[in-house]
């Protein structure tokens, strides 16, 4: 007999749920933070899910123009039902971030207003945030050349300063210092933070920020001497081409001198040079939370992916049927288990450690109010190389998940595709990963060459200050039942990370100079910053599960996540463990075996764990990760939407299938 897969799926979707072993709702929580969390996150993704302008699942059917004008009716939209329901900055920020399509208010509400209140005096923090605040100005981060991204001081664009008429002229002098790439900017921004090098009595200062018009605020056209528009389409269907990334270009465009953001140092009428008494470093509260929301989106994108993959590998089934009975689950496959438990216990790990630099953030900026610097070094390694870690990771994670959920993966309905292409930007923007890690790695070199000073390193560096332990220590563990021991994980990571840092630093002292040194071994550097990042990542979700976590069997299923991301990340990098001595390859082997334990005592609360992430179907935006698992009406449903299918007989079929046919007709007949 025949069976209904729609019908016994959906059911089957149930079951997973049933067959939990923890409280969801508990769960929830502790992804979300907190109750309120969980209620205010709930209340505005059903609120969005709900409006049919924010209706997305035609998006990349649609072209260019019509995505982007599309992408300003939902921005607009948006904005007027954060006026009308009086949402507070939390709620907006979710309603936004829920309505999913990148555009000009990302740019607007991340860079621009942060970089006015980092860098802006008071006054001038007065007058121009009340503008943004009520989008009565639109505006843009414009630091990007087409010739220089990670070299900012590199950047070709100048700002000459004119004591005649009490103004800076911004000017283009190359076609490499055209502006390149600042979201919002091809098409709707009207003013940007714009990174320019300052002039002032014939002597170049360097690079320093200024806000410029770039539009009337009448007719929306360039003012005088500006050339912009958008540089034209993305990587992928939909993605981020809803966001016009642009291209600007100044002929000695005019702006008064108080539009310089004059925090940090000033130009005086005279055209003198000024610092201010405010420290530098406090630019650095800015970067700590720019790249803190960074990692919070990687956890975001990664959850999503994993939520798809895991809900459609309970759904699919192949192979493995018995005298008629049913196939078997593909998540009951240990070599589907094996690729795709570690990237759900990644998303947990980059949401935990997201929250820790959420917390960061705060303390630094705390400090540096009172002038204490002590932990700024140690904040900018963390950020820098969570960045660089957590974004490369969830990017080849959602393309692992797409080839998990097999062919079906790689249609758009599926969101796996539109899901890669907007999120692999994170790679590059807000500092390329690879010079990010080589940032971190010399902040690690420095650390290391201060140790025998007796300068005790602090924080997530704190562990370098066991250096005669950890170079000489032995792992402890014996069985494959040690692994669960939270203090051995710690101090293999630990050994290392340090083991491997030092290594590099004796390695760079041989060398003829330390910059020729470093350049040659910035291989092994970054394989060093990389392993000092995964012990942050690892430390900081032991000390999460430490915490007291209510709810039956929470803090078990986290115990369990944990341990698969600690294991695999260690059966990942097994290479640098043994070249290090951390390990021996017995201990290898044991760590392995327990991952496979884990893994079966992860799948059946799988399905419940990414419901706990609380998405509605409107922000997965898949049909293969709906949450009533009615997966094959909905895509053979969807296969219909198509515009190929409006019509039975294709477009063009007379003027080139037809003659085709005839004429195959007439030949075979000779």
């Amino acid at each position: 007999m025949a069976v209904d897969h729609a019908a016994a799926e959906v059911d089957h979707l149930a079951a997973e749920r049933a067959a939990a072993r923890f409280d969801v709702e508990a769960m929830k929580i502790a992804w979300a933070g907190s109750r309120h969390a969980v209620d205010v996150a709930d209340r505005m993704a059903r609120l969005v899910a709900s409006d049919p302008v924010f209706r997305k699942d035609n998006r990349t059917m649609l072209s260019r123009k019509d995505l982007f004008k599309d992408t300003l009716r939902k921005a607009a939209h948006a904005w007027k039902r954060i006026v009308e329901l009086r949402l507070t900055e939390e709620e907006a920020s979710l309603l936004r971030q829920y309505v999913d399509q990148p555009g000009y208010v990302d740019l607007h509400w991340g860079m621009f207003v942060p970089a006015i209140k980092g860098q802006g005096t008071e006054e001038q923090q007065k007058k121009w945030l009340p503008l943004a605040y009520k989008f009565q100005i639109i505006g843009c981060y414009a630091q990007t050349e087409l010739g220089h991204g990670s070299n900012v001081q590199g950047l070709e664009t100048t700002a000459t300063f004119d004591p005649m008429t009490d103004e800076f002229v911004i000017h283009s002098p190359t076609l490499t210092s055209s502006k390149w790439w600042p979201g919002g900017l091809g098409k709707a921004s009207t003013h940007a933070v714009v990174y320019a090098r300052l002039i002032t009595e014939g002597k170049d200062y360097g690079i320093h920020g200024f806000i410029v018009q770039l539009r009337s605020l009448e007719d929306h056209s360039p003012l005088p001497g500006v050339t912009l528009g958008d540089i034209g389409g993305k990587f992928g269907s939909g993605a981020y081409n809803s966001m016009d990334n642009g291209v600007l270009r100044f002929d000695h465009v005019r702006i008064p001198r108080d539009q310089m953001l004059m925090r940090l140092s000033q130009v005086t009428r005279e055209g003198k040079y000024v610092q201010s008494d405010v420290p530098k470093q406090l630019l650095y509260g800015t970067m700590v939370y720019v790249r803190q929301s960074i990692v919070a989106d990687a956890s975001k994108a990664l959850s999503r992916a994993v939520c798809i993959a895991v809900r459609y590998s309970a759904i699919r089934k192949q192979f493995g049927s018995q005298d008629g009975g049913p196939e078997t689950q593909v998540l009951n496959y240990r070599t589907q288990q094996s690729r795709l438990f570690p990237l759900l216990a990644s998303a947990y790990a980059f949401r935990f450690v997201g929250d820790w630099l959420n917390w960061l953030y705060t303390d630094v900026t705390q400090k540096l109010e009172v002038k204490d610097y002590s932990t700024l070094q140690e904040a900018h390694a963390c950020t820098a190389g969570l960045k660089a870690v957590t974004t490369s990771a969830t990017a080849d994670a959602i393309e692992e998940c797409r080839k998990l959920c097999g062919g079906h993966g790689y249609l758009n309905s599926s969101g796996l595709p539109e899901l890669f292409a907007v999120y692999v930007p994170a790679c590059t923007y807000e500092g390329d990963n690879v010079v990010l890690l080589l940032q971190v790695a010399r902040i690690l070199m420095k650390t290391v060459s201060q140790l025998t000073s007796g300068k005790q390193p602090v924080g997530t560096m704190a562990y370098m200050g066991k250096v005669q332990h950890l170079m000489q220590s032995k792992c402890a563990v014996k069985t494959a039942e040690d692994w669960l021991n939270p203090a051995f994980i710690q101090e293999a990571f630990e050994a290392r990370a340090l083991r491997m840092a030092v290594n590099c630093a004796q390695n760079i002292g041989q060398a003829s100079n330390q910059e020729e040194g470093f350049y040659e071994r910035s291989p092994d550097l970054l394989e060093a910053a990389v392993a000092h990042i995964q012990l942050i990542i690892v430390t900081k979700f032991i000390e999460k599960v430490h915490q007291d976590i209510p709810g039956h069997g929470v803090k078990e299923q986290l115990q369990n996540l944990c341990n698969v991301y600690a294991l695999y990340t260690l059966h990942k990098h097994l290479g640098d463990f043994l070249a290090t001595g951390s390990l021996t390859p017995k201990q290898g082997a044991l760590a392995n075996e327990q991952l496979g334990k884990l893994y079966a005592q992860v799948r059946p609360n799988a399905v419940a764990l990414v419901d706990a992430f609380n998405y509605t179907d409107h922000y997965l935006g898949s049909v293969l990760g709906r949450y009533d698992g009615n997966v094959y009406p909905a895509l053979y449903e969807e296969a219909w939407k198509d515009p190929l299918n409006e019509t039975v007989v294709p477009e063009g079929y007379h003027e080139y299938l037809r003659p085709l046919l005839k004429q195959q007709l007439k030949l075979s007949r000779l």
